[in-house]
């Protein structure tokens, strides 16, 4: 038999799915993106002899892995503090490649549209939640 998850076991008929965030996969896609940026970046300054070869590996799969990790913790408001810290760090290793430049206010401007239009959406998506059970409960007959 199949191993049930938590939220299988707890299901109950009439229940409400809870919503998932918008603003949350959005970001977290903006990140798995950059967790690659990152890896590209770093056999680029790798193969370009921009640094000592165990320190430029070894910073590149830090953000790599921080950016992937950093996923796990959008859900707390430290996840998108740290979001926007990797921002700047993309945007410093601009002075190891100078197209990091481009790339991360490219990168930064992602960060902030998902995060804005995310947190849009999750506010429209609850509006028309409550505007649902409302009108559920004035119209049981119909529901």
């Amino acid at each position: 038999m199949a191993k049930l998850t938590r939220a299988q076991r707890e299901w109950r008929p009439g229940m409400k799915k809870k919503q998932r965030s918008t603003k949350m996969m959005f970001a977290s896609t903006v990140l798995v993106c950059e967790a690659l940026l990152a890896v590209f970046v770093t056999l680029a300054a790798f193969g370009l002899k921009r640094g000592e070869p165990a320190v430029v590996l070894s910073l590149g799969a830090a953000v790599a892995l921080l950016c992937i990790f950093n996923c796990a913790l959008l859900g707390k408001k430290i996840g998108y503090i740290i979001g926007w810290i990797l921002q700047v760090v993309f945007f410093l290793s601009g002075f190891i490649l100078v197209d990091m430049f481009y790339l991360a206010a490219a990168f930064a401007l992602c960060w902030w549209f998902a995060l804005s239009k995310g947190e849009e959406i999750d506010v429209e998506n609850k509006r028309r939640a409550a505007a649902q059970e409302a009108w559920e409960k004035a119209n049981p007959e119909q529901a």
